[in-house]
C-alpha cells in the first residue's frame, strides 16, 4: 500500500467555516471507509495548527465563498502519518520577516 497526499482547506460560507479534504482520484484501495481517512486528516491538521487561531483568521480576513488552503497531509492507509506540510493562513496586516 502506498501513502497518499490530501489536500486541506476551509471554505468559508455564509452560515460556517467549513474544513475540506481533497481527496487524490488515485487514492490507495487500503482506504475503505471515508469517514475514516477525511478524520485523521482533520486530527493531523489541529494537532499541528492552532484551530481557534486559523479559523478567526480565516473568518475575518477572507470573504464568503473564499476557500483557504492550509496544505497538505500525507497519510499511509494504516493512518500513519508520512508527511504534513501545513501553513497557518496569515493576517493582512502580519509582515513577512
Amino acid at each position: 500500500m502506498c501513502p497518499d497526499t490530501f489536500g486541506v482547506g476551509v471554505r468559508l460560507t455564509e452560515e460556517e467555516l467549513r474544513f475540506l479534504v481533497h481527496v487524490p482520484t488515485d487514492i490507495d484501495s487500503g482506504w475503505t471507509d471515508p469517514e475514516t481517512f477525511q478524520s485523521l486528516v482533520a486530527e493531523v491538521v489541529w494537532e499541528r495548527l492552532d484551530r481557534r487561531s486559523v479559523l478567526e483568521t480565516i473568518a475575518t480576513e477572507y470573504d464568503t465563498g473564499d476557500t483557504v488552503t492550509l496544505g497538505t497531509v500525507t497519510l499511509d492507509p494504516d493512518g500513519s502519518v508520512v508527511d504534513c506540510d501545513l501553513t497557518i493562513p496569515r493576517r493582512s496586516g502580519d509582515d513577512e520577516r
